[in-house]
């Protein structure tokens, strides 16, 4: 029988239709479902690509809510019968902003004592997963690196939480978990960068960690500690959980950090984790396989992905 995947669409895909321009959306779209053939034809498999609403139609938590509830449908006995699909071969994926989907449904799903039917793996790629810290060794050294520099982050995540901009540089410096907001304080272990990443990450950076913040900015955003948008801040008890979990990040990308935090965190909880790092790879690059924009980053971190799915699923 096939093995299945669901694909959360990226967020190149939601940038694209911010731009709302009808040529570029099409060439995401594009670019997508050849990843998705590529998929489809490698490893025999049966993908199911999410297509959750954006922003700025609805905000967090309803592209959440979306993706879940594709998902239990997809992972009823009756609609997997429909398409063929062996239910003990089953992954959850998504890159960037898909990956974050990918990871908060897992979450979901593993707590859900009704669900009959659970994925064998998750496999996510450069995930973008919190949005506590701002000042991580990756958000320090990419800041101004195309094609996610971090000011451009910041403004996606405020988007996605329909905040205000004028939050911007507030969360730029980690003024909104600083040391005197009280909401932030049972998540600082949580992601402790200085703990969770290798030295060889880690480099010379050090914590920006504000002694006086703005509580406010929680009260006005409550979201940015919710563990449905910011899932590298889940519990133990829910990590220990996950499936057999697959992580690609790049260097040059600012969310390179969430990614190798997640997989220490994982694999603290008792999970297997395999990371999957390239050095001289950037944000987005998997999808960039078509000509005019056929790089080599992009197949390498495509083959590699694809070789683990293959193996393990």
């Amino acid at each position: 029988m096939n093995s299945a995947r669901l694909w959360g669409h990226a967020a190149f895909v939601r940038w694209l239709n911010a731009t709302c321009c009808n040529n570029f959306m099409a060439k995401g779209t594009s670019l997508y479902n050849n990843l998705c053939r590529i998929m489809a034809e490698s490893l025999n498999a049966v993908v199911v690509s999410v297509e959750y609403r954006l922003v700025p139609e609805v905000c967090f938590p309803e592209q959440f809510h979306d993706a879940l509830r594709a998902t239990k449908h997809f992972l009823q006995p009756d609609v997997l019968a429909e398409y063929s699909v062996d239910p003990n071969r089953i992954a959850i994926s998504g890159d960037s902003a898909g990956g974050n989907l990918a990871a908060a449904v897992c979450q979901q799903l593993s707590q859900d004592e009704h669900l009959t039917i659970r994925p064998k793996l998750q496999a996510l790629i450069y995930p973008v997963l919190q949005a506590f810290d701002f000042n991580t060794p990756s958000y320090q050294q990419n800041m101004n690196m195309p094609v996610l520099p971090r000011y451009v982050m910041i403004s996606y995540w405020i988007d996605y939480f329909n905040g205000n901009y004028d939050l911007a540089h507030s969360l730029l410096i980690n003024n909104h978990t600083a040391l005197d907001v009280g909401q932030a304080h049972s998540f600082r272990g949580r992601l402790n960068w200085t703990s969770l990443l290798p030295s060889s990450f880690k480099k010379n950076y050090k914590p920006v960690i504000q002694t006086t913040g703005e509580a406010e900015i929680i009260q006005q955003i409550p979201a940015l500690l919710d563990v449905r948008a910011v899932p590298l801040l889940a519990e133990n008890e829910t990590l220990r959980l996950q499936p057999k979990t697959y992580i690609l990040t790049c260097e040059n990308d600012v969310l390179r950090d969430d990614g190798v935090m997640y997989a220490k965190r994982l694999e603290n909880a008792g999970v297997e984790v395999t990371l999957d790092h390239f050095q001289d790879c950037f944000h987005g690059c998997m999808i960039f396989t078509i000509w005019p924009t056929d790089f080599s980053a992009g197949v390498q971190t495509r083959n590699s992905y694809i070789k683990w799915l293959d193996e393990n699923l």
